[in-house]
């Protein structure tokens, strides 16, 4: 794919194709929660006529691949381009229902393989997560699969029904079905997560938190799958994400009256379990905080130092 190729493709095709939805439409404009920090009203605006974007938080704005280079901090339109390909690996065909973050037509993936975490590409994102290989190692493979008559390799984390999430520097996506992941430890604890690698983030910052049940809901579209075996514990740490949509996962359990205690509050300056690993904050929070961890919860771990 070349930089007018890239040009062709609807802005709101592409930010669907990684997740962000639209909050509102407004004429021949799109408005969406701005993919670049957390907030609650809509700054983030694309132009359906001329297929623009402009960031009224921080007064940026550009063509496609302008925002792909924003969204994966690089500098290098070649990454640029290889990340928008990834996203919508067919041009001609990029208005279909398929999506990285919700696949559910197993019969376009095929040539699947799976091997041991190894690819020096892959290495290097966990590397620049701050997730030790020996721990990525156990929890997780290398998948190379063909999707749409393109190959594509991630890294790989089981479901509970043998599909796998997968993760590369580009793109989230998953290999259907699309299934929770739990480890039933047998104990009265059980940590929540959204993603597999907040799960990894806090194995990374507290070892001892392996030998407590956990679910990772891979999605929380899958919170209800999650509900059965989160009721059988008696108190649910729940790492969610400092976003709408963590927000309303923890809503629903609360309105199920079930023994959640919301674990993100301890780490509020963050997005998420992984980016207080590594010291990400959320652009609000310029300040150094000290995050305060009651005694009766799980310690996050040891603050970043930066």
């Amino acid at each position: 794919m070349n930089s007018e190729q890239a040009k062709q493709i609807r802005i709101e095709d592409y930010l669907s194709r990684i997740g962000v939805k639209p909050s509102k439409e407004r004429g021949h404009n799109l408005w969406y929660k701005s993919p670049f920090r957390n907030e609650s009203e809509p700054s983030f605006k694309v132009n359906r006529n001329i297929n623009q974007w402009r960031d009224f938080g921080s007064g940026e704005k550009g063509n496609i691949i302008d925002l792909a280079m924003k969204l994966h901090q690089t500098n290098s339109v070649s990454d640029a381009l290889r990340a928008i390909e990834q996203a919508v690996p067919n041009p001609q065909t990029h208005q279909s229902s398929f999506s990285f973050r919700q696949q559910e037509i197993s019969d376009e993936i095929s040539d699947v393989k799976i091997k041991p975490l190894n690819h020096p590409a892959l290495i290097e994102m966990l590397k620049n997560r701050k997730i030790p290989m020996d721990l990525a190692r156990k929890y997780c493979k290398e998948v190379y699969y063909t999707l749409k008559g393109k190959a594509y390799f991630a890294v790989a984390f089981p479901s509970d029904k043998d599909g796998f999430e997968t993760l590369n520097p580009y793109f989230k996506g998953c290999l259907p079905p699309k299934e929770i992941t739990t480890f039933d430890k047998k104990t009265q604890t059980v940590n929540l997560f959204e993603g597999f690698m907040d799960y990894l983030s806090l194995l990374t910052l507290q070892a001892g938190q392996a030998d407590v049940s956990a679910v990772v809901l891979n999605s929380t579209a899958n919170l209800e799958k999650a509900v059965p075996f989160l009721s059988k514990h008696e108190k649910i740490n729940a790492f969610l994400d400092n976003d709408e949509a963590g927000k309303q996962a923890l809503e629903k359990l609360q309105k199920l009256n079930l023994p959640v205690v919301d674990i993100s509050k301890r780490y509020a300056e963050f997005k998420d379990v992984n980016d207080y690993l590594c010291g990400k904050k959320l652009p609000k929070f310029q300040k150094k905080q000290t995050i305060e961890v009651e005694k009766t919860m799980p310690k996050i771990g040891t603050r970043i130092k930066r």
